[in-house]
């Protein structure tokens, strides 16, 4: 085997250890609680530092693939020397940020060395040990960035000069405290706009605040350090990714739809509302709607098609239909909102159920309407059919059911409810169905997965230090004081949310968006009397919708790329799904009873 190809399998195997652990330390808490009364001493720290590692390493094994999450705006650059040139300042910029953070990590290694200071009372383990992932995934981070940034030696040349411009900064942090901060700021934004990763944005601003008021890198990763390790419910993000990432492999979309062609093809549109909520089954696990877009294209085109549906229809529906889940329970975007927000996860859970379904709904009345005006083909209700596509994907019909019974029973907390769902997928897919032959099949599905939680971990690490700069310079309160003084009704504020949301949702990606918006947002709850939970559901629902807007809305970039279809093609088939889902949000918007409503019956309503 070649170093490099052996390198590359030892990091995918090191980040597929460190996800094991993740699932399998809350799994073994339930039977050891369940058996004898009492949990596991440390558990929990250990699975949150788990967490922390998969984290960072999935963001290096990102940063080797080139995944790592940035702005769609890099898109529209045109080839040739502007684009490569692109390139070069953004991987220049990535890799200067990458290169502060790592040596920000190596500073709090050495200051936690020698205190032997443990990751929770009574464990053997150590912060420094654990926090060696800080400047060990930094570090590839910056040298991947810096060599991807040119496929020319002159280009790569400049990004690692980069790198030691950063070395130098930080040991002479004297040099630029003081300086103005602003062109500073123009230049990370610039690179990010060019191409560079979302972390360096966030964490390049947090940076060049940082240094020029004195302060030292690592007071940001110690605050990322307390954020990654002190967030009871962030270790469910990586496992119910995990699963859903699991059921994309193999056979599992094509058993759920014949699952719903079966039960639901003889109706008007049949196949396209199966399509659509097949999309949004995938979505609620994975948390990403490209990754359902590029999973399932390939599977229901061809089928949209067959039946007789239009194909701008058919590519509009599926690029729609890709971010349908997010409001579902056990939606990840819907857990972190729960973690930055301080929200009860099952309230949320409950509060986007009829939102999520009024949703879907909609796009399922777009696929009958679709299906009587082409006269698209219907599949004649069978129940042998019908019955024997139950049986054969009577497993991944159960995962949701399992995790919902085990969360909302009280049978297991909603870390150990992820847990049980990514092991459920596991067996799934390895021993029962065998889609995953192979070991090696498995840390191939775990290392796209870590690939893709280690860019929305990453976010989230580096966010804390934006976040808290932008607490210490007031812009909380100044931002309501405005607003107080300019906007005095509820209804005109939520209208000019949805507005700011849907373009926050064009620029970014879900996950960055929550962590860094959500904390600006949360005050006008209490000042316009909405409920957090409405909120949520408030902000969820418009993101989906800025995912669809043109020009640079996500899902529009994704589904171009996997139809391979122009952009501007693939914009024209979805505008009419998004004035409908525009509709919807506004619905839900103004009528928090779509949220609350199953809240009040239950008595789980606490405002």
């Amino acid at each position: 085997m070649k170093p490099n190809a052996l390198a590359v399998r030892s990091e995918n195997l090191l980040a597929m250890l460190a996800m094991g652990g993740v699932m399998l330390l809350p799994l073994a808490e339930i039977v050891v609680r369940r058996a004898f009364g009492v949990g596991i001493s440390g558990a929990g720290p250990y699975a949150l530092n788990l967490t922390m590692w998969v984290g960072l390493l999935g963001a290096a094994i990102a940063a080797r693939d080139g995944k790592l999450l940035a702005l769609a705006t890099g898109e529209f650059l045109p080839k040739g020397w502007i684009s490569s040139g692109a390139h070069v300042v953004a991987g220049t910029v990535g890799a200067m940020a990458a290169t502060l953070f790592a040596t920000g990590g190596w500073a709090f290694v050495n200051l936690k060395y020698g205190t032997h200071e443990p990751i929770a009372v009574g464990l053997r383990v150590t912060v420094w040990f654990a926090s060696l992932v800080f400047p060990f995934a930094f570090g590839l981070i910056a040298v991947r960035l810096a060599w991807k940034a040119s496929a020319t030696w002159p280009g790569r040349a400049v990004a690692f000069l980069g790198i030691a411009l950063a070395l130098w900064i930080s040991t002479h942090r004297g040099a630029v405290e003081g300086l103005p901060a602003w062109p500073g700021i123009a230049v990370v934004i610039a690179a990010a706009v060019l191409g560079a990763p979302i972390f360096v944005l966030l964490g390049g601003i947090a940076l060049v605040a940082f240094l020029v008021d004195g302060s030292a890198p690592v007071v940001l990763i110690i605050k990322a350090h307390g954020e990654l390790t002190q967030s009871v419910g962030l270790a469910a993000i990586p496992l119910f990714t995990l699963a859903g990432f699991l059921l994309a492999e193999g056979r599992s979309s094509s058993r759920l739809l014949r699952v719903l062609r079966g039960w639901f093809g003889w109706a008007p549109g049949g196949t396209a509302v199966a399509a659509a909520a097949l999309c949004a089954f995938f979505t609620l696990l994975t948390g990403g709607s490209g990754v359902t877009i590029l999973a399932l294209g390939g599977l229901l085109l061809p089928a949209l098609v067959a039946d007789g549906y239009r194909e701008k229809f058919s590519i509009g529906l599926l690029t729609a239909s890709g971010s349908l889940g997010l409001l579902f329970p056990l939606s990840v975007p819907l857990i972190l909102y729960a973690i930055v927000a301080k929200v009860p996860l099952d309230q949320l859970f409950i509060g986007g159920l009829l939102p999520g379904l009024f949703m879907l709904g909609l796009m399922a009345a777009l696929g009958v309407r679709e299906g009587l005006k082409s006269g698209a083909a219907r599949t004649p209700f069978r129940w042998n059919e019908a019955v024997a596509a139950l049986i054969e994907a009577k497993w991944e019909l159960m995962l949701p059911i399992v995790v919902m019974v085990a969360m909302l029973g009280g049978f297991a907390t909603p870390v150990q409810s992820a847990a049980v769902a990514a092991f459920f997928a596991f067996i799934i897919q390895r021993f029962i169905h065998r889609d995953l032959p192979t070991m090696w099949d498995v840390l191939r599905v775990v290392s796209d997965c870590v690939a893709l939680v280690g860019g929305v971990l990453l976010i989230l690490s580096v966010a804390v230090g934006l976040t808290n700069y932008m607490i210490n310079a007031d812009f909380s309160s100044q931002l309501q004081e405005w607003t107080k003084a300019h906007i005095n009704s509820p209804i005109v504020f939520l209208l000019c949310l949805n507005v700011f949301l849907i373009v926050v949702g064009c620029l970014m990606d879900i996950f960055s968006a929550i962590i860094v918006v959500v904390p600006l947002i949360l005050p006008f709850a209490d000042l316009y009397h909405i409920n957090l939970v409405h909120l949520g559901i408030i902000f969820i629902a418009n993101l989906e919708l800025g995912y669809l807007h043109p020009p640079v809305g996500l899902n529009l970039l994704l589904a171009s790329v996997r139809f391979k279809k122009p952009v501007l093609q693939v914009t024209w088939a979805t505008l009419p799904m998004l004035g409908v889902l525009a509709l919807g949000v506004l619905l839900i918007t103004y009528v928090p009873w779509l949220t609350t409503g199953l809240l009040d019956l239950f008595g789980m309503n606490t405002g």
